[in-house]
C-alpha cells in the first residue's frame, strides 16, 4: 500500500499493531509477528510498535525464543529483518543486531532504522566486536550514494555516530578506521574521512586502507595526493586492475585524460575483456577527442559485451544534460520567447487573451506549446520568407501540418484516448542516454501509426505530477518536444519485423524528417539517430537522410532564420559515421550560431519580446501564398555560378505550379565549407 504522508503511514502502522495485538490475545504469535513486521516497514519509530514487540517476545518466553517468530531463512522481508534486529538487541547479541540494522540501511537508506534507543547506548561500543562493526559498516555503506543526498543523511546519521563511537573505543583497528572513513565521507565529513583513512593507512599500508584514503582525498579536493597513494599501492601490488582503472579515470576527472590512457592500455593488454577498463577507455578517449565517436564506440562495446554493466552507467554519465543525448533541448522561436515572458507575469492565467505578431512564419509546433499554456492566445505571422518552410524537401506521404495561408492546421486526426495516454505516460524531458531512451519507448511499439503520428500535432497535457505541472506553468514547449520525440521513438519500434529498407517505420520517419519545417523534423532526426546508435547496419542510410536535411537547412539559413538548424546540426554531430564534410559543416553552423547569440545584446532581445506581446495597433500580416497553390523550389538543382543565383530566384518566384520539394543549393554550401 502506498501512503502519501507521515500521517497516513502512522495510521497504517497503528492499524497493523492493533491487528497484531488481537492475534497475540488469541495466541497466534506468528500472525502477530507478521503484522508487527509490516508496521515496522511503514513506521519504524512508532512507540506503540515497540511496546507491542516487547510484549510479543515476553509472550514467546523471552527474546531468545522470539527469534523463531522472525526467521531469516528463505524469502525474508525488510520489516522482519528490522524486528529481528530489535529482538537480537533485547537478547544481548549486539553484533547480530548491528549487522541486521546495517542490512536494512543497505536496502532502504531513507528509513530511520538507526533511530533506535539501543544503538545510542553509551556502553554499546564496549559490547560489540570491532570486526563485526567493520563488516556491518561495509554492508551499510557499500551501496550508499557517494556523496549521500542531503535528504537521506538524517536517517543514516545515528549509525555513523555509533560507528564513530566504536572507532573511539578501538582507535588502532585499521579495518574499522578504513571502512568508517567511507561512511563518513558519504555523509560529507571529508576532512574527518581523510583523518581516519590516513591513520588506517599508517597502521596498515595495504590495499583497503590505500583505496579508502584515495577516495577520501579525492572527495576532499586533493586528487593529486589520491593519485600518489593509489599509484604507490599499484607499485606495491600491480595485480589490482580495478585500481588502475580508478587511477585512469581520476586523471580524466582532473582534466588530464591523456595521462590516464596508458593505465587502461596496460590493463587491457593483460585482460582484453576487463569489464570496466574497456568502457573506461572509450570514456577517456571521448574526453581527449570530444565529439560522439567514442560514445557510439561505447554503445557498440556494450552490444558486444552485455555483461559489462559499467558501460551503460558510464554512457549515462557522459550523456547527462547533453542536448538530444540526454535531454530534449529548448526552443528558440520568437513565439516561445513571448510565451516565457507572459508566463513570468504573476497575473497570467489560462484564460488570458493574448495576441502577438511575429515577423516571419515559425514552426507550427511552437503554437502547440503556446496553446498548451494559453489556449486563447493568437499569433499573426507577417510573412513567409524564402525558401518556403511550409514545403517538404521531397514528396512525402505523411504530412503533419497543412496551411491556410500562414495559419497551420493539423493534417492528421487526433490519436485515440488510450494511445494519447500511453504516450503521455512514456514521454520524458530527460533520459540516461540515446539507447536508454530508445529502449524506454518500446512500450509504444504496439500503438498504431495513426496514434503515433496523430500525437505529433495533438499532444496530451503534461502528467499530473510536480514536474508536469511545472512544465505547464513555465516551459510547456519542453513537454511538446518530449511528446514528439518519444512518439517518433515509438514509430522507430513499429513493425520491427519488417526489414529496415522498405519498412513502414523508415518511410514515416523519413517523411517527417524531410517534411515541412517544424519541431517534428527534430523529433524524427532524434529517433533516426537513436536507431543508428543501436543498429549499426542502417547507419549509412540514416547518414544520407540527415545530410539532406542538414544541407537544406544550411542553405536556407543564408536567407532566413531556421530555428531547427541547431538541433539538426547537433543530431548530425551525434552521428559520427557521417562524412567529415558534413560533420565539419555542422560544427561551423553551431559556431556561427554561438557567435550570433553572443553578439546579440540581451536588452534588444527583451525589447523584441515586449513588442511582440503588445496586442493593439499591430500591422496586419502580409498576404502569404498558400503552399498548396504556389510553386516550390525545384529539387536537385544543378551547380551553377554564384552570380546567377539572384536571376534564378526572380524566375522561380513567378512560377505558380503545384509545390515541389526544396533542395539545398550546392554553391552556398561550398561557401559554408570554405570551398569556393
Amino acid at each position: 500500500m502506498e501512503h502519501t504522508d507521515g500521517c497516513d503511514e502512522r495510521l497504517a502502522a497503528e492499524g497493523e499493531v492493533a491487528v497484531a495485538r488481537l492475534a497475540m490475545d488469541s495466541g497466534d504469535l506468528p500472525h502477530a509477528a507478521d503484522h508487527l513486521a509490516d508496521a515496522m516497514t511503514t513506521d519504524p519509530q512508532l512507540p506503540e510498535l515497540h511496546e507491542a514487540l516487547a510484549e510479543l517476545w515476553a509472550r514467546a518466553g523471552g527474546a531468545e525464543a522470539a527469534r523463531e517468530l522472525f526467521p531469516l531463512d528463505g524469502q525474508v522481508y525488510l520489516g522482519t529483518v528490522v524486528c529481528r534486529a530489535h529482538v537480537e538487541a533485547a537478547a544481548g547479541d549486539w553484533d547480530a543486531a548491528v549487522a541486521l540494522l546495517a542490512s536494512a540501511i543497505q536496502y532502504e537508506p531513507g528509513k530511520p532504522w538507526a533511530h533506535t534507543a539501543w544503538l545510542g547506548r553509551e556502553d554499546l561500543p564496549e559490547l560489540v566486536s570491532p570486526d563485526a562493526v567493520a563488516q556491518a559498516v561495509m554492508r551499510a555503506a557499500g551501496t550508499l550514494p557517494d556523496p549521500l543526498p542531503e535528504e537521506l543523511r538524517p536517517a543514516v546519521q545515528p549509525f555513523e555516530d555509533f560507528a564513530q563511537a566504536v572507532v573511539a573505543r578501538h582507535p588502532d583497528h585499521p579495518l574499522l578506521l578504513a571502512v568508517v572513513s567511507g561512511l563518513t565521507r558519504r555523509l560529507g565529513a571529508t576532512a574527518r574521512a581523510v583523518e581516519l583513512a590516513e591513520h588506517a593507512h599508517r597502521l596498515a599500508p595495504e590495499y583497503l586502507p590505500a583505496v579508502m584514503l584515495g577516495n577520501a582525498l579525492r572527495a576532499h579536493g586533493e586528487p593529486d595526493r589520491a593519485l600518489e597513494v593509489w599509484e604507490a599501492e599499484l607499485a606495491r601490488d600491480p595485480s589490482d586492475t580495478y585500481l588502475a582503472v580508478d587511477i585512469a579515470e581520476l586523471y580524466g576527472a582532473t582534466g588530464r585524460p591523456a595521462e590516464g590512457l596508458p593505465w587502461l592500455d596496460r590493463v587491457l593488454a593483460t585482460e582484453p575483456d576487463h569489464p570496466k577498463a574497456g568502457p573506461a577507455l572509450h570514456g577517456l578517449r571521448h574526453a581527449v577527442d570530444g565529439g560522439t565517436a567514442h560514445l557510439v564506440a561505447l554503445v557498440d562495446h556494450y552490444r558486444a559485451h552485455p555483461e559489462h554493466d559499467y558501460a551503460p552507467d558510464l554512457l549515462a554519465r557522459l550523456c547527462r544534460r547533453q542536448p538530444w543525448l540526454g535531454m530534449v533541448p529548448g526552443a528558440t522561436e520568437a513565439t516561445v520567447n513571448v510565451l516565457h515572458q507572459v508566463l513570468k507575469s504573476s497575473d497570467t492565467g489560462r484564460d488570458n487573451e493574448i495576441t502577438c505578431t511575429v515577423s516571419a512564419l515559425e514552426p507550427p509546433s511552437s503554437l502547440l506549446a503556446l496553446h498548451l499554456a494559453l489556449p486563447r492566445a493568437t499569433v499573426e505571422y507577417r510573412a513567409v520568407l524564402d525558401p518556403d518552410p511550409r514545403l517538404p524537401l521531397r514528396e512525402v506521404g505523411t504530412r503533419v501540418w497543412t496551411y491556410d495561408g500562414t495559419d497551420p492546421r493539423p493534417a492528421v486526426a487526433p490519436p485515440s484516448a488510450s494511445g494519447a495516454e500511453l504516450v503521455r505516460g512514456t514521454a520524458e524531458i530527460v533520459w540516461p542516454s540515446l539507447p536508454a531512451a530508445y529502449d524506454h519507448a518500446v512500450r509504444l511499439a504496439a500503438l498504431p501509426l495513426d496514434d503515433l503520428v496523430g500525437v505529433l500535432a495533438h499532444p496530451p497535457a503534461p502528467r499530473e505530477e510536480e514536474l508536469g505541472q511545472a512544465l505547464l506553468a513555465h516551459q510547456p514547449e519542453l513537454w511538446v518536444r518530449a511528446v514528439q520525440s518519444f512518439a517518433c521513438l515509438g514509430i522507430a519500434h513499429h513493425r520491427t519485423d519488417q526489414p529496415w529498407e522498405g519498412s513502414d517505420r523508415r518511410r514515416v520517419l523519413l517523411d517527417l524528417l524531410l517534411g515541412s519545417e517544424d519541431w517534428v523534423v527534430e523529433a524524427a532526426g532524434f529517433a533516426l539517430t537513436a536507431i543508428g546508435w543501436t543498429h549499426p547496419e542502417v547507419r549509412a542510410d540514416i547518414a544520407a537522410q540527415l545530410r539532406t536535411r542538414l544541407r537544406y537547412s544550411a542553405e536556407a539559413s543564408q536567407r532566413r532564420e531556421v530555428t531547427v538548424l541547431r538541433s539538426v546540426c547537433t543530431l548530425v554531430l551525434a552521428c559520427p559515421w557521417l562524412d567529415e564534410a558534413d560533420l565539419d559543416l555542422a560544427r561551423r553552423l553551431i559556431e556561427r550560431d554561438d557567435l550570433a547569440r553572443a553578439a546579440e545584446p540581451a536588452e534588444e532581445d527583451e525589447h523584441r519580446e515586449r513588442e511582440a506581446i503588445e496586442q493593439a495597433k499591430a500591422p496586419a500580416p502580409a498576404e502569404a501564398e498558400d503552399p498548396e497553390a504556389t510553386g516550390g523550389r525545384a529539387a536537385q538543382e544543378a551547380e551553377e555560378a554564384e552570380e546567377a543565383l539572384e536571376a534564378e530566384k526572380a524566375t522561380e518566384a513567378e512560377e505558380a505550379a503545384e509545390p515541389k520539394p526544396v533542395a539545398p543549393r550546392p554553391g552556398l554550401l561550398r561557401r559554408l565549407l570554405g570551398r569556393g
